[in-house]
């Protein structure tokens, strides 16, 4: 009827898709990373968490959104009310919005963008506004100091992190996701081996551009209530959530992608065949078979019907998943899609499980502490690295130097500039003189 053929709409349908999947599946993975989070710290602190929704709180998420949906939604008095309502679905908007360059394997991804890590840097970087927004719109004083603050953290890390990234981009040669992956599936080896302070400097920058503990100032319960969060309720405070978590995906995502190898399995020069088929590629098949014995298991402890129901649900969800990985390794096609998706996610949860160790162990920073550590260290560092590895491709192309000697002499020098700069930072702050002291105050006057 329009003239439109199956072949003009043929290079949508994957995008199209792999878009839907992702919309639809993030909110309840933010749900299930919220229970893990709550589990990992419970078990540290000696104790089980939450138990009570479904077998071992596995439906807590579910008990939440729930929860969150039917809340009263308050908006404050005097408060900018479009603004008010605007501020968290711009946070939530631009944090999905960025997945749409970023590749969850080899096959699957919205668009392959020649600038795709520039594309998500540059839209991630944009939630900035829904959080100073929101706490402007709240007419809130708290609300509005935490905006602020995050808005001087985000620029402050920010710098460090996208320093650190490119030194990394100096080894790929490319701003393209896939490319990267690529550049180090020739070279051998990942680049986190290559210039592991990089990979230092972005986790710690990463930790504090998603306003994560010990890193969480804007928040700050204790001084600023709940931060540029404080006049907010219902599912609308969740859409803060949704974006930081969102948002610790995303950057997990990059390191994996520029440090980790992406999608590319570990050891992948090494090789034990087992029946005709690598011991690695067979790994996934046995993963979810473990996870399968071990629901069976819970499942059998179960005293209620409806639990003992959930938990072989989730025995034949990964059995499911274990006959893919298994069908896959017959399928050369086909492998390394669905076993790249595989190792890259296996490789995230690591990263975001980082994040969750580092919550639970680490005690919060001061304010100015946290910009001094910005300013004083992750940034001059980050500098030095960045040179330190331009001048060693310089000896590698110009005077044929090894990458792996080149690389060790930049990453000392950068070590040395770490300790002077460790030793700086040490050293107390010069007194004020008596000129730069201010006359004292009058009668009525408030200095």
């Amino acid at each position: 009827m329009f003239g439109i053929t199956f072949d003009d709409i043929r290079p949508y349908i994957v995008p199209v898709i792999c878009g839907i999947a992702i919309i639809a599946f993030l909110p309840l993975l933010a749900g299930y990373i919220v229970l893990l989070e709550r589990k990992i710290m419970a078990h540290m602190q000696a104790r089980l968490g939450p138990m009570r929704v479904g077998p071992h709180g596995l439906l807590q998420p579910i008990a939440d959104a729930v929860k969150l949906l039917l809340k009263e939604d308050i908006t404050p008095r005097n408060a900018d009310a479009m603004l008010f309502w605007l501020a968290p679905v711009l946070s939530v908007t631009m944090a999905l919005l960025a997945y749409a360059a970023l590749p969850f394997g080899p096959a699957f991804q919205i668009a392959d963008l020649d600038v795709g890590l520039l594309f998500i840097l540059a839209v991630s970087s944009l939630g900035i506004y829904g959080i100073v927004l929101g706490g402007w719109a709240s007419n809130s004083h708290y609300s509005l100091l935490g905006a602020l603050r995050s808005a001087a953290q985000l620029v402050s890390y920010e710098t460090a992190a996208g320093l650190a990234l490119v030194s990394g981009l100096l080894l790929g040669g490319s701003l393209s996701m896939k490319s990267l992956v690529d550049a180090q599936d020739q070279l051998g080896v990942w680049f986190i081996f290559a210039v592991p302070i990089s990979f230092f400097i972005y986790m710690v920058a990463s930790i504090a551009e998603t306003n994560r503990a010990p890193f969480d100032l804007p928040e700050a319960e204790s001084e600023l209530v709940a931060g540029y969060m404080t006049e907010y309720s219902g599912f609308r405070w969740s859409l803060y959530f949704l974006a930081e978590y969102a948002n610790m995906v995303i950057v997990s995502g990059i390191a994996v992608t520029l440090f980790l190898g992406g999608w590319m399995r570990p050891l992948a020069g090494w090789h034990i065949h087992i029946f005709n088929y690598d011991l690695l590629d067979i790994f996934p098949a046995l993963v979810f078979l473990v996870l399968a014995a071990w629901c069976a298991k819970l499942g059998m402890r179960q005293g209620v019907q409806i639990q003992k129901l959930v938990m072989f649900a989730c025995v034949g969800l990964f059995v499911v998943l274990a006959a893919v990985m298994a069908w896959a390794l017959t399928s050369p096609v086909l492998m390394p899609g669905i076993h790249g998706a595989f190792w890259f996610i296996v490789k995230v949860l690591v990263y975001l499980y980082g994040f969750l160790w580092f919550r639970f162990t680490f005690p919060r920073y001061r304010f100015d502490q946290l910009m001094r550590l910005g300013w004083h260290f992750l940034i001059p560092l980050a500098l030095a690295n960045l040179v330190f590895i331009g001048i060693a491709l310089v000896l590698v192309q110009q005077a044929a130097w090894p990458l792996s000697l080149a690389m060790l002499a930049a990453n000392v020098a950068t070590l040395l500039v770490a300790i002077w700069l460790l030793r700086m930072a040490g050293k107390p702050l010069p007194a004020p003189s008596a000129a730069d002291e201010l006359p004292a105050a009058g009668p009525g006057e408030i200095r």
